[in-house]
């Protein structure tokens, strides 16, 4: 049986009541990407108020590995809901909070001795990165990538590199911040052989900032809101003994990448790489607000102590809820899944790839998938309108769906790693359609 049920047009009469209330209200600046308003979710569905089932391969921009309301994370954030919803950690502790960091600090990468900080949101843990980074090394700059996406607030902003719609008029933003060209191997006119890597990588050292007046490199190892571009292992290999070499700390953006999301539980494993620091966020807690730093403990201890916290960090109803995640990884094997899924979204895409004009490239890791939409293979010019058109067209039939990219002609895929084979192969078929 089919999980797309519509029984109107989208957006239904529901929906349409609500976005003249929601448009009297709330101001421009917040955007949506689908026209409806939603009733219930679970698992890789979700239902509008008009009784239309969606199949959801947004996943809350990838905050729902586990799926929407997972029984597990529902009874674990309720059980805790009941004892107490805050405290303020740095007023009054509570365990979970600390069950939690011993599980992130054993389950990250890195044969060494680890510290853990919970934070909120993705952009408030990249600012305190930032600042451990900096109070560790005695150093003030930053160095970040093209096509990256750290955040939303001043500081995560101007390490952002998308232009329209995040960054337009909201300047100026906190300086010593230096930006990398991505390795993006489909739209690079360079090689990409390790001596081009070395050279490019000293060049820009030597021509925007010295390497002992920079705390930290933080990369994303695939981009998110960039456009799902795959790092290339030689680059990151050369780059990290890079920052070894001259005592620059290098900070992995597992955000988007983490939970399974790459076929692995972080993306750093795919390049045998041991992060100084790690972000976590987004599906640590099946969509409860929370985040985390991992680091060398040696660095996250850099820190005078108060200069790190605030009010809701590391909150405990979002606490229990990311153990109750982390025991669903465990139990039922879902980065094997994601893997699985990825390989099976990779099959369909390359096919797409190969037999469709506008698709210039098909890429990504595990099941964190993408196509790029060009408006000709040979030109590669950056296919905007097609982009978007195929994003309504998809709604319309039942399927949510998400662009990204710099130049907007990326469909990026982040399904649920709990949908069944029919699910996606339902959602794929509709993408296809979608897309002409």
């Amino acid at each position: 049986m089919p999980a797309i049920r519509l029984q109107t047009e989208i957006p239904g009469p529901r929906s349409r009541e609500l976005l003249q209330r929601r448009n009297a209200i709330l101001p421009s600046g917040i955007g949506y990407a689908v026209p409806i308003f939603v009733a219930s979710a679970r698992g890789a569905r979700v239902t509008d108020v008009d009784g239309n089932v969606f199949l959801d391969f947004a996943g809350g921009i990838g905050t729902l590995n586990v799926g929407h309301s997972h029984p597990d994370v529902v009874a674990a954030a309720s059980a805790q809901l009941a004892q107490f919803t805050h405290t303020c950690f740095t007023v009054a502790p509570y365990e979970v909070y600390v069950t939690l960091a011993e599980r992130l600090a054993a389950l990250t990468p890195g044969g060494f001795a680890k510290k853990v900080m919970l934070a909120s949101s993705g952009a408030e843990a990249v600012e305190n990165t930032v600042k451990i980074a900096r109070r560790a090394t005695g150093r003030g700059g930053v160095v970040v990538f093209e096509h990256a996406f750290h955040g939303r607030t001043l500081f995560a902003l101007g390490m952002t590199s998308k232009s329209k719609p995040y960054k337009n008029g909201f300047g100026p933003y906190a300086g010593d911040v230096h930006r990398l060209p991505y390795p993006y191997a489909y739209r690079r006119e360079s090689p990409l052989d390790e001596a081009s890597i070395r050279a490019e990588i000293e060049n820009f050292f030597a021509t925007h900032i010295a390497p002992d007046q920079v705390a930290c490199v933080v990369m994303e190892l695939v981009t998110g809101e960039g456009g799902f571009i795959v790092a290339p292992p030689p680059y990151v290999r050369i780059l990290t003994e890079f920052c070894r070499a001259h005592g620059i700390l290098f900070v992995a953006d597992e955000i988007q990448t983490g939970f399974g999301r790459t076929g692995r539980m972080f993306a750093s494993e795919h390049y045998g790489i041991e992060p100084d620091l790690m972000i976590v966020a987004k599906s640590i807690a099946g969509g409860l607000p929370l985040s985390g730093i991992v680091g060398r403990a040696e660095v996250m201890d850099a820190s005078q102590p108060g200069g790190l916290g605030g009010t809701y960090v590391g909150n405990p109803v979002a606490c229990a809820a990311a153990l109750a995640v982390l025991d669903v990884f465990e139990r039922d094997r879902l980065v094997e899944r994601g893997a699985a899924l990825g390989a099976r979204m990779a099959a369909f895409l390359d096919r797409l790839a190969a037999r469709h004009p506008n698709v210039g490239e098909s890429r990504g890791l595990g099941a964190m998938r993408a196509i790029e939409l060009v408006k000709d293979k040979v030109g590669k010019e950056p296919h905007k309108d097609l982009a978007a058109a195929v994003v309504k067209r998809a709604y319309e039939a039942g399927l949510m769906l998400l662009s990204a990219g710099t130049q907007g002609n990326v469909l990026r895929l982040l399904t649920p790693l709990v949908a069944s084979d029919e699910e996606l192969d339902e959602g794929l078929a509709v993408l296809e359609q979608a897309l002409g």
